[in-house]
């Protein structure tokens, strides 16, 4: 069958309405049957619900011997701040390839954060007919795991302070004391999580009594300098007002006051572990090496410094578990991690893409999703994502836009919030033409790392043919295998078959 020919399985309006109404107006089916089609076996998976599942690491050690699917990952040329629709790419291109060309595929995430959800930029799950449903689950709490994220984040920074303030008000002994107290029989005995301490002071002794006075102050005192920390405590709001804050502010605190504030909690730490992990072990070690600042003497303290690594790990113990969910054409997606990429790697979580290349298996597709413009949230991936997992991708498709495509030919500045100039809904192939060195740039980032680009022309409706082909024509002369219109926001999968 040719492109043309295959007709949407939604009945689709024009014009298109908006994404909520879209959604709302689909039924999802329930999960259960998502996971068996995508070949989960029921223990492999755990209910959220009718239309959520947290899936188990246990199905990629089932499936260990199996061949991987292609790889594919979905990046964007430098975007205006409204977007591309990157996101509503990535979900098309998954309903072709499963709905209509009946391939096995699995679209891979990132949860989105209530900051921009509730800000200008909006929700993270698609748009038009290319959406991940429940929309307004993904876009919101999910399965929780921002919010546990959220939580451990917030328990380190409670931690870091009531160390200091301790440390403050208080002798080496009693500090020793309470690290190592005595049991009923007078004995002392070193917590687990405190060998990692002792390792790194060089303290080779198993018996808190054998320790010599200087021995029990390096390891009770972290002497942390309070100039040096950069661990700060998070919300996923956007409360602008939080940005800046003093601590210790209390008559109980002793005077302990310092200036610290509050992130948005995609961009903590933690959210990047998650992302990065390949286990609750990996997690557990990546969590307890964190640095929050440094002691007085310029050494790094971290999370296990604190003795605080292994209750990090409680609290992010089910955050590992993708998050599976389905298009609006009933593909399967997992949903999972969403570290931003101006501060983090800006990529979903490995396990995801893990467990999903050996779900699909060996004529399968597993397409993931690089944030922000591709010389951020690509080569981010490239760079890190694939070192840690030790996946390569078989393919990048590099989303394009005739209206981003405009501004970077000299057009006038897109402002969220603000009517577009004229020159963004009329035709001008000159300008279109002049922005197409900033697509040219990223086929050109992606092929030295010798992976074949493909280029989506997401269509807008004020789009023209003639603009649309000369996005064509410079994306094939600047060395991409291929370049296609697609229109999968406004027809779903056919749109991008």
């Amino acid at each position: 069958m040719a492109a043309t020919d295959y007709k949407p399985l939604l009945p689709v309006k024009q014009p298109v309405p908006s994404d909520i109404e879209i959604a709302q107006s689909v039924e999802p089916v329930h999960i259960s049957k998502i996971a068996e089609a995508v070949g989960l076996q029921p223990d492999e998976y755990d209910l959220y619900g009718t239309h959520k599942a947290k899936v188990k690491l246990s199905v990629r050690d089932r499936l260990a011997g199996n061949p991987d699917g292609k790889y594919v990952v979905v990046a964007g040329i430098t975007p205006t701040p409204l977007g591309e629709g990157k996101s509503t790419t990535t979900i098309g291109l998954c309903q072709a390839l499963g709905a209509y060309l009946k391939k096995k595929v699995l679209t891979c995430v990132r949860q989105p954060s209530q900051g921009p959800t509730f800000g200008i930029k909006g929700g993270a799950a698609g748009g038009g007919y290319s959406q991940v449903i429940p929309m307004e689950e993904m876009n919101l709490h999910l399965t929780g795991d921002i919010h546990a994220i959220t939580a451990a984040n917030n328990l380190l920074a409670a931690a870091i302070d009531v160390r200091m303030f301790h440390e403050g008000n208080q002798t080496d002994e009693a500090l020793f004391n309470r690290l190592c107290p005595a049991d009923k029989q007078g004995k002392r005995k070193f917590a687990s999580v405190m060998s990692r301490r002792l390792a790194k002071l060089g303290i080779d002794k198993t018996d808190p009594e054998e320790l010599t006075s200087e021995e029990r102050r390096e390891f009770a005192r972290l002497d942390i300098d309070p100039a040096s920390i950069t661990w700060r405590r998070v919300i996923d709001t956007n409360d602008r007002f939080l940005r800046s804050i003093t601590v210790g502010q209390g008559p109980e605190e002793k005077g302990a006051t310092r200036s610290t504030g509050f992130d948005i909690t995609v961009s903590s730490e933690i959210m990047a572990v998650l992302a990065l992990a390949t286990d609750l072990a990996d997690m557990r070690e990546r969590l307890g090496r964190m640095v929050v600042g440094n002691d007085t003497k310029g050494r790094p303290v971290t999370a296990d410094d604190l003795g605080v690594g292994g209750a990090l790990t409680v609290l992010m113990k089910d955050a590992i578990l993708p998050t599976l969910m389905q298009t609006l054409e009933q593909t399967p997606v997992l949903v999972h991690a969403g570290p931003f990429a101006n501060i983090a790697h800006g990529n979903s979580s490995v396990v995801a893409d893990q467990i999903g290349l050996k779900l699909v298996g060996e004529d399968g597709f597993v397409v993931t999703e690089a944030g922000f413009g591709a010389d951020i949230g690509m080569e981010k991936f490239m760079n890190i994502k694939c070192r840690a997992s030790g996946l390569t991708p078989d393919c990048v498709v590099l989303v394009a836009t005739v209206r981003a495509l405009k501004m970077h030919g000299g057009g006038p500045p897109v402002v969220a919030g603000t009517p577009l100039h004229h020159d963004y809904t009329t035709e001008n192939v000159p300008l279109v033409t002049d922005g197409c060195c900033n697509l040219a740039r990223h086929i050109e980032n992606a092929r030295k790392y010798g992976v074949p680009v493909v280029v989506a022309i997401n269509r807008f409706a004020s789009d023209t043919d003639a603009e649309l082909h000369a996005i064509k024509e410079a994306a094939l002369a600047a060395g991409a295998s291929d370049a296609v219109i697609c229109a999968h926001h406004g027809l779903g999968g056919a749109g991008a078959v």
